[in-house]
């Protein structure tokens, strides 16, 4: 029934179509004869998925647990929707609409229900999803991806498209997707892995991880380490309190911290190397046959023999050029030392 409306409120909702347990749907309803584009979901207190199926596996279902982890019979769930809750499905306009909400807002914990929605749609589809109380999941979608939660996870596998995502109190976990790409985490750490694109990860409160990404990498952390491997593209990471550690670089890379050490390692250079640093050392490692103009200041310096290098040099600097010149390579470390090394 294409285009048809399809609306779930409490006064349809009987007591066989509760499951016999939290791990199976308290309600499924059937999505195979709806023509979608689009899916909004908005919960207080469960979890969002969302999932690229065939078309005749679309479906929505409704996962419904006493928020205080007590044992209620379904007569008792049923009472507390009817009393507290609006539960609303509907499919208008080519949208999915599920909204799980209280019906009044200061609702006593003991009369609270954790309403979650797993949803299966055609993966050329754009999501706006929201939840105060869970974890957010996205898998095999192609489309624009906007959700936001304050109290879960991230966890996003195999998208493609345009995506943005936030939350206040989680990590976020990313794998297997491209194009632009826009993470946040207030409180979390951050890992990402073959991915390629723009990609943007940003964390108020833990790690960050790199693995296997392609493209323009922008990630910054004020409360964590970073540390990744295998990136081709150009590369900016920053953190304001741990250690930066990047392996097998190929492309343009700008790193710092505030107070930790740096150590990376580019096989093949791009446009620039920035490196800086306030309180510890760095390392860095470049391919030894490709031109440079050398620029590095710190306490102390370490560095292979330099061939064909023309400048000056002392243990507290170098300015020159290596093979010629070209790529720029400015290292300053504050009070700690630099090791430069070539391969």
């Amino acid at each position: 029934m294409k285009g048809s409306v399809l609306l779930l409120t409490l006064a349809f909702v009987c007591i066989s179509a509760f499951a016999q347990s939290d791990k199976e749907p308290f309600l499924t309803r059937a999505l195979s004869g709806e023509t979608l584009e689009k899916v909004k979901a908005e919960t207080s207190g469960g979890s969002i998925s969302v999932t690229g199926v065939p078309a005749s596996e679309a479906r929505i279902e409704i996962y419904i647990r006493p928020g205080n982890n007590s044992k209620l019979d379904k007569t008792e769930i049923q009472q507390m929707l009817d009393e507290h809750y609006a539960l609303d499905i509907a499919v208008s306009n080519k949208q999915l609409t599920a909204i799980a909400k209280t019906k009044t807002r200061n609702l006593n914990w003991k009369k609270s229900l954790s309403i979650s929605f797993k949803i299966y749609v055609d993966k050329n589809i754009h999501t706006s999803l929201a939840t105060s109380g869970g974890s957010i999941i996205l898998k095999s979608l192609s489309g624009r991806q906007d959700f936001a939660t304050s109290g879960g996870s991230l966890h996003i596998d195999d998208l493609a498209g345009n995506i943005k995502g936030r939350t206040s109190g989680g990590s976020i976990h990313l794998e297997n997707s491209s194009n632009e790409i826009d993470l946040a985490t207030s409180g979390g750490s951050i890992e990402a892995k073959n991915c390629s694109g723009n990609i943007k990860l940003h964390t108020s409160g833990g790690s960050i991880g790199l693995y296997d990404l392609k493209g323009n990498i922008d990630a910054v952390t004020s409360g964590g380490s970073l540390k990744g491997e295998t990136i081709d593209g150009d590369l900016h990471a920053h953190t304001s309190g741990g250690n930066v550690n990047m392996r097998s670089l190929s492309g343009s890379v700008d790193a710092s911290t505030s107070g930790g050490n740096l150590a990376i390692e580019v096989l093949k250079l791009g446009k620039f190397v920035k490196l800086s640093n306030s309180g510890g050392n760095i390392s860095l490692q470049v391919p030894r046959d490709q031109g440079v103009d050398l620029n590095l200041h710190a306490n102390r310096i370490s560095v292979d023999k330099l061939n064909n290098f023309s400048g000056s040099q002392d243990n507290g600097s170098i300015s020159g050029t290596l093979n010629g010149g070209g790529v720029p390579v400015n290292v300053r470390a504050g009070s700690g030392r630099i090791s430069l090394s070539l391969k």
